[in-house]
């Protein structure tokens, strides 16, 4: 006998208690192999597939698409042994491993197989069958894709037909009847007041986690800004000649986060957080540098680790390769948490200056605006310069602005004179 299995939606990590479901890779009656993805999920920090951990046949899937469930909820379940096709997996077969990214020793190809019409589809608990003019209240048996269609596109609950097929199988006939039998009228409609609204668009998934941690941060952290105008011409010609030689060019944002760590190493009250329920403010030995990208999703801050001890190649090899993971919405949690430091390059948009707010819980973040042409007082005269404006937000709590002054004075100096830089280290 068949064994059926139940699959929860598994703990995805990084104190995330809920996805909400985005595309079912699965229907019921579908073989699926151990590991195979069943379900993509989006998380408040990521885009993620949910592999099951048994092998057999698809019996019942829980929750539409868009639907949004806590983790342990069912998502699926699973007969393990039910011999419906070759692919099937043996009875009590099994990975064990529920989290995303964890496979098993085998090195099988995930298979998907539809169970031919006539075969047995195990139901999911033992119960009495349904008597004759009962509804199906369970797992809908519908098998053929077709079915499902002509269901959907004339509004056909299936879940309220009774099917014809073995087992309780609903057929396409069973739809057709079901669309001969004549709807109850309409009401009449009744005159009243409409209301004009705008459009609502749920504050969930990552837009809901960005609207979270923007509003804890302004509830937790007195945060106070500090800004200066520098002149980047030296800083953009000193890039121009290390690409000039060759090999990986050499990004803005990357000479921009080395000169990031550089001061976070003079200043590393800028490099902590704050433990409240200790009353501790705790400085980090590492820098894991977050960096703000722009996706379709939305925005998000992926985190390159140990920053500090990369060089301005390693740096420009790592933010490439983030934001590439980034818009392709394939960053993992992992690679949106733990950061200890922001760096928020707003010019890509156009505009100068912003007030930025921290990415709680860290203690402070770095905004550039645009590099563009302004005059500029050089050398006792007036020229034409690269000029950018930075701005430091902080929080109060960590340091007075004599030392997010000298932190912010640090970046300008090594912007405006990159030998500055060759110095500290």
């Amino acid at each position: 006998m068949p064994q059926v299995m139940e699959f929860k939606l598994p703990d995805l990590g990084e104190g995330l208690t809920e996805a909400e479901i985005v595309r079912w890779l699965v229907a019921v009656g579908d073989v699926v192999a151990i590991d195979q993805p069943v379900v993509e999920v989006e998380t408040a920090k990521a885009m993620v597939e949910v592999p099951c951990p048994y092998g057999g046949v698809v019996t019942a899937r829980f929750g539409e698409e868009g639907t949004e469930l806590p983790v342990g909820a069912p998502l699926i379940t699973v007969a393990v042994g039910a011999g419906t096709a070759p692919e099937a997996e043996p009875e009590d077969s099994g990975s064990g491993n529920v989290l995303v990214g964890y496979g098993t020793d085998h090195s099988r190809t995930a298979r998907r197989r539809r169970v031919r019409p006539g075969s047995a589809v195990p139901a999911v608990a033992a119960a009495p069958a349904p008597a004759p003019a009962a509804a199906v209240t369970g797992p809908v048996a519908v098998i053929s894709p077709l079915v499902r269609k002509l269901a959907r596109d004339h509004g056909i609950d299936l879940r309220g037909l009774r099917g014809s097929g073995p087992e309780g199988l609903i057929l396409r006939a069973d739809v057709e009847a079901a669309l001969r039998v004549p709807e109850a009228p309409a009401p009449a409609p009744v005159a009243t007041p409409v209301a004009v609204v705008g459009e609502r668009v749920p504050l969930k998934g990552l837009r809901g986690a960005v609207a979270e941690k923007l509003s804890r941060s302004r509830r937790e952290i007195p945060d106070a800004t500090c800004w200066v105008d520098a002149d980047a011409t030296e800083l953009m010609a000193a890039r121009a000649a290390m690409n000039a030689v060759g090999g990986p060019k050499i990004s803005v944002l990357a000479l921009l986060a080395r000169i990031c760590t550089a001061a976070l190493a003079k200043y590393p009250e800028l490099n902590s957080t704050v433990d409240l329920a200790a009353n501790e403010i705790v400085r980090l030995p590492s820098v894991h540098l977050g960096f703000a990208a722009q996706t379709e999703r939305g925005l998000v801050v992926p985190v390159v680790r140990d920053a500090q001890a990369r060089g301005a190649e390693s740096l420009s090899a790592e933010f490439a390769r983030l934001t590439e993971v980034a818009r392709a919405g394939k960053l993992a949690p992992a690679d949106l948490t733990g950061g200890t430091f922001t760096l928020n390059n707003y010019g890509v948009f156009g505009v100068d200056g912003s007030t930025p707010i921290i990415n709680h819980p860290e203690a402070a973040m770095l905004g550039v605006g645009r590099i563009m042409a302004k005059p500029w007082v050089h050398q006792g005269e007036l020229a034409v310069r690269q000029v950018v404006q930075l701005s430091l937000t902080f929080d109060h709590r960590v340091c007075d602005g004599g030392t997010a002054g000298g932190f912010l004075r640090y970046v300008a100096d090594c912007v405006e004179s990159p030998a500055v830089l060759l110095r500290s280290l």
